[in-house]
Formats: C-alpha cells, sequence, structure tokens
C-alpha cells in the first residue's frame, strides 16, 4: 500500500509539473505574441527626413521678363547683340527660416512689325489696348517695351509706365552704356510690378519676428481657400427708422467686379443681414428701469477717436478690401506714369503679386504644420498613425516640392495651386481625428491595466518552474562516491 501512494504522488508530481510547462510554453509561445500584436500601436512610415529638410528649403521666385526694343531705343551698335537673355538675382532680407530670393530673368528682343506700330502711336492707353490683343500673357510674367528718347508715347518729363496689365514702357536712351541704363530702369518698374520685400513681409507676417514689422502688416487675411463676406446695416431703433437699402444691386455695381478680379486667389461668397439690436437708451435709475428715447444717446468713436459715423472722406470704402486682402499700393519708381486700376479695382499685375504673397505664404504654412506633427508624433509614442494619414501627409510634402519648383520655373499659376494642396493636405493629416484615440493613454497607465491582469496567472507559473529548475538541477547531481 506505502508503494502504491508513493506512485500516486509521484504520478501527481509528474502531472503538475507537465501542467505547468504546458501553461508557460502557451504563454510563451501562443499568448505573448497574440498580447503583443493585438496590443501594438499601428504607425504607418511618415518622410520624417524630407519633413525636417523643408527648414531648410530654399525658394527662387522667378519673375520672366520680357524686354523689347522698338527702333531707335538704343544705339545700332546694341541692336546688333539682340536676342540675349540677363538674369538679376537678389536675396530678400528677411527674419526667416525659409531662404527666398527673386531672380528676374529678362529675355532682350527686337519689336516685331505689329509691336511697332502700336508703340508709334500718340496715346499710351490705344498703344496698350493694340498690344493686348494678339494673344493673353502668362501669370507673374511682365513685358517692357523700350522706346526712343524722343518718342511722344510718353509726356517729356516721364521717364516710364505702368498700366492695369502686364505691360509696362521705359524710355530708352542712345548711350554708350544704354544696356545697363536701360537695365537698372526695367529693374525698378518689374520690382514695383512684381515682388518687394514689404510684400513677402505682410505674407510672413504671422512668421516673422514682432518687433520688425508693424501691425498693418497682420492686417491682411491668411489665405484660405474661400472667404465669405457679410454685409450687416445696423438700426439702432428699427421702429423709428424704416430703412431700406439695395445691397444686392450695390454688390453687383461696386463689389462683385473686384471679387470676380479676385477669383484666382480663392472662392468668395456675399451675403447681407439686418440684425434687429435692442435700442440703446439711457439707464435713468439703477434700479434696473428705461426709458426710451427717440435718439440714441451713445456715440462710437474709433480708436483714434473720430466720431462715427465717419465722413466718406475720412474711410475710403474701396481701400477696405485692398487691406484686407493685403493689396498695398505700389512703390513707383520716379517720373513714373501711373493711372490705377480700371472698374474692377485691381490691376492684372498686382493680383500676380498676391498670388507670390499667397503661394509663399501657403509654403511657410504647410511646413510649419507639417514640422509640427512630426515633432508631435515623434514625442509621443502611442499616437495611431493611420494609412490616410500618411498618405496626406506624403501629399503634402510633393505639394510642398512641387510648389517650389514651378516657383523656381516662374509657374506662377501651378505654384499658387500646389501650394493650396499643401495647405490643405497638411492641415487635414494635423487634425485628423484618428491621432487623438491613443493620446491619453500614456504608457505608465499601463501597468494598471496588465498587472491585475497577468499577475495571478502569472506568479503560480513562475513559482512553479523556479521549483521543477530546482528539482532537476539537483537531480542532476551525481552522488559523491565513499570508501
Amino acid at each position: 500500500m506505502a508503494a502504491t501512494g508513493a506512485a500516486a504522488t509521484d504520478l501527481e508530481v509528474v502531472r503538475g509539473k507537465r501542467a505547468a510547462l504546458f501553461f508557460a510554453t502557451v504563454v510563451i509561445v501562443l499568448g505573448l505574441p497574440l498580447w503583443w500584436k493585438t496590443t501594438e500601436t499601428y504607425r504607418a512610415p511618415l518622410p520624417y527626413s524630407q519633413i525636417s529638410g523643408l527648414n531648410s528649403l530654399k525658394l527662387r521666385l522667378m519673375v520672366p521678363v520680357t524686354v523689347v526694343f522698338t527702333q531707335e531705343s538704343v544705339p545700332l551698335d546694341d541692336q546688333e547683340k539682340l536676342p540675349f537673355t540677363v538674369v538679376h538675382e537678389r536675396e530678400i532680407p528677411l527674419k526667416y527660416k525659409l531662404k527666398i530670393k527673386c531672380r528676374f530673368q529678362k529675355a532682350y528682343r527686337r519689336a516685331l512689325d505689329h509691336e511697332e506700330a502700336a508703340l508709334s502711336l500718340g496715346n499710351i492707353q490705344e498703344a496698350e489696348a493694340m498690344l493686348a490683343e494678339p494673344s493673353e500673357q502668362a501669370e507673374g510674367s511682365l513685358t517692357v517695351y523700350v522706346i526712343s528718347e524722343r518718342c511722344s508715347l510718353l509726356p517729356q518729363d516721364m521717364m516710364s509706365y505702368i498700366g492695369p496689365k502686364r505691360m509696362a514702357v521705359v524710355r530708352g536712351i542712345t548711350h554708350r552704356e544704354a544696356f545697363n541704363i536701360i537695365g537698372r530702369r526695367i529693374i525698378q518698374v518689374v520690382q514695383a510690378m512684381s515682388l518687394t520685400e514689404d510684400v513677402l513681409a505682410a505674407a510672413l507676417a504671422d512668421h516673422l519676428p514682432e518687433d520688425k514689422w508693424s501691425s498693418d502688416k497682420r492686417r491682411p487675411l491668411k489665405s484660405s481657400l474661400g472667404y465669405e463676406i457679410t454685409f450687416s446695416l445696423l438700426n439702432p431703433d428699427p421702429k423709428s427708422h424704416d430703412v431700406h437699402w439695395d445691397i444686392e444691386g450695390a454688390v453687383q455695381r461696386y463689389v462683385q467686379p473686384f471679387l470676380s478680379a479676385l477669383s484666382a486667389a480663392g472662392n468668395f461668397s456675399v451675403d447681407s443681414q439686418d440684425p434687429a439690436p435692442p435700442p440703446f437708451t439711457p439707464c435713468s435709475t439703477f434700479s434696473s428701469t428705461f426709458r426710451s428715447s427717440p435718439t440714441p444717446p451713445c456715440t462710437f468713436r474709433t480708436r483714434m477717436g473720430l466720431q462715427w459715423p465717419p465722413t466718406p472722406s475720412t474711410v475710403p470704402a474701396g481701400v477696405a478690401l485692398w487691406l484686407l486682402f493685403g493689396i498695398a499700393q505700389p512703390q513707383l519708381p520716379p517720373k513714373c506714369l501711373f493711372f490705377g486700376p480700371k472698374s474692377e479695382g485691381i490691376m492684372t499685375w498686382e493680383l500676380d503679386r498676391l498670388l507670390w504673397a499667397r503661394s509663399v505664404e501657403n509654403l511657410a504654412t504647410a511646413t510649419t504644420t507639417l514640422t509640427s506633427l512630426a515633432q508631435l508624433l515623434g514625442k509621443i509614442s502611442n499616437i495611431v498613425i493611420k494609412d490616410d494619414v500618411a498618405s496626406e501627409v506624403y501629399r503634402a510634402v510633393a505639394a510642398v516640392q512641387k510648389a517650389a519648383e514651378e516657383l523656381s520655373s516662374g509657374h506662377l499659376a501651378s505654384a499658387f495651386a500646389a501650394s493650396q494642396e499643401a495647405v490643405t493636405s497638411s492641415e487635414r493629416a494635423f487634425f485628423d481625428p484618428s491621432l487623438l484615440h491613443l493620446l491619453y493613454f500614456p504608457d505608465d497607465q499601463k501597468f494598471a491595466i496588465y498587472i491585475p491582469l497577468f499577475l495571478p496567472m502569472a506568479v503560480p507559473i513562475l513559482l512553479s518552474l523556479f521549483k521543477i529548475f530546482l528539482e532537476t538541477r539537483k537531480s542532476w547531481k551525481k552522488p559523491e562516491k565513499t570508501d
């Protein structure tokens, strides 16, 4: 009986050892890989190296300029050198991580027959209309016509002319250094019509030090795919004043031509409202009793101390939209004839200048957004990065690179479209809701979940394995021989 009991005990011990080994094998071979796979955070790969390279991006903004020389505008020896190309490049001194260079590529050539006929007219506006008939210029390009020194197309006291289209006229000179002198005049005119430091500074106002630029530089609206303009009629006493306003007709006559010209910069929606505010009445006592008054006692004053409503001479309504969209007054060179915009309220080259500024602003915004997203995802390792978020990031990086290439090639329309795509994709990736799923589940809280779950099961298994190890080690020791 004793032998049978000992055998049964040994059998139970063997079964316990086998059960412990079986549980340990299942946990190690099946449990741990399954737990690791089901609890891992999926993070699609992102182009971190390319995103970091965007901070040192160098923008070269090329402005194609066609310079057309008429007969007797330069000496005959210089006319024989035509055509050729001259490149003038200068760096925009801005304290920003993006290095911006402006490159004017001037292609010199002789005037064609219809251009000679148009420039021989006595009226600059008729000549401009005749020159604009054959074909339309590409966005961002300029054409400068050099006329003879004694030509009557311009007044004798004027050295240049800037029109509403992408065209300018510069008076030539018969001098041995004619090309150098005319080249400096052309650069002055072209800079006034294209890119200046102030234009780019206003576009990058949010990215520059606050002490460098005034608050006026931060007034323009930021670049966006669409804008909503609302006209509100403020009537302090609707019961006493029955006001009728034809806002729809006024918008069609005065505002819509300007917005149609700006359609390349974004989509615009215009609406109106007639709110009914509570009447402004003086408080008679402090017991919350009020008395009505036919005349509102409140007087509105602006920050400068001017009483509201102002006179039309103090607040020009047309300038308001210009300032909101960042269309500044051009810095004209000396002795330059300038007529101003037509009924649209904006000149064609002003729209090009706005697109240049918006493109640079979009690239700066997209670069900042992508850099912030890369830093956030690199710092918090348990944020899920889905494939659609990664595809938006890749699309934004490719759009930034494409926009930079198009800007360096002088293709303004495609560069602006690529910059808009870069901003849209980068913001769509940054504000994706899936990035916040595990944001509030840090690593230190995992112990509070996994320890109560695995500790009751792991302790008996570990103790059994330790006991098996000790017994196996003891059985390996051979008995010592004794004489």
